[in-house]
């Protein structure tokens, strides 16, 4: 029997993996090491751009449903709100919340109360930028909208003046929110507020166009906002900062206001 044991072909010896391969050099490595680095510097772009898209989209969708910002244009609510305020707006108000007297609406110009509005000319990249930020809600909006106080919903009575106060529903009515020094209307009123709207006025009586300005039949029916016109309840300032505060609704105001059509049995 041979002794003679079995051999496999000469060759090369396999590559020991733990050992460096004596075929690389330095001008191999470089180019990996670029490669390396472009592949990482993308990777954090693609995923700022992932973060910055969903946070685009999550302020959209915020804007459009459930709050958004608005900035205060004039002097008609003041003390309660001043110019320049910037005010958040709940949304969901008279979508699913509805709406009550004392509420501060935000709404839609319903019949060109504004008038003309004046352009204003920011350049083609700011006004851009502007338009962008404005329609996903990280800028307040400064379109066609007002801002004022409900004092009458669908079927009120409201009038104006008695015994040197506005009444609803036959009752006299102490306003706290008016301005110092405002009477409750310089205009005399008894207007019944139509189905599916609301009558505004603002805090300062004095110095706000709402809906007794705008009103020529004297009935309630021009002057009366639709309340498919308004955008939501402002809930609170939030600019600037020192003048930050809660919007009350004053319900101890009209908690004496009884339903369109029933008796007065208390007042205020």
């Amino acid at each position: 029997m041979s002794t003679e044991s079995s051999r496999l072909p000469e060759g090369p010896a396999p590559s020991d993996p733990r050992q460096p391969s004596d075929s690389t050099g330095p001008t191999q490595d470089a180019p990996a090491g670029r490669r390396s680095l472009g592949g990482h510097l993308m990777a954090a772009l693609k995923e700022i751009v992932i973060v910055v898209t969903m946070a685009l989209a999550l302020s959209f969708i915020v804007k459009t449903f459930l709050v958004q910002a608005f900035y205060i244009p004039s002097g008609s609510m003041e003390t309660t709100l001043i110019r320049d305020d910037r005010v958040i707006v709940n949304k969901l108000v008279p979508r699913l919340i509805d709406l009550k007297r004392g509420d501060v609406v935000v709404f839609q110009d319903p019949d060109q109360w504004l008038g003309e509005l004046p352009t204003v000319d920011r350049g083609p990249v700011r006004g851009a930028i502007h338009q962008a930020l404005t329609f996903v809600g990280l800028l307040p909006s400064d379109s066609d909208h007002l801002i004022k106080r409900v004092i009458g919903l669908p079927g009120d009575r409201v009038t104006c003046c008695v015994s040197g106060k506005l009444t609803v529903n036959g009752v006299p009515v102490t306003e706290p929110y008016v301005k110092a020094g405002d009477a409750p209307s310089s205009l005399s009123f008894d207007v019944t507020v139509p189905a599916e709207h609301i009558w505004v006025m603002g805090d300062h009586r004095s110095n706000s166009e709402d809906s007794r300005f705008h009103d020529p039949s004297g009935t309630g029916a021009d002057g009366s906002v639709p309340i498919a016109k308004v955008t939501g309840r402002a809930i609170s300032v939030v600019w600037p900062i020192d003048r930050w505060a809660w919007l009350s609704d004053f319900a101890e105001t009209f908690s004496g206001v009884p339903a369109p059509g029933a008796i007065p049995t208390s007042s205020p």
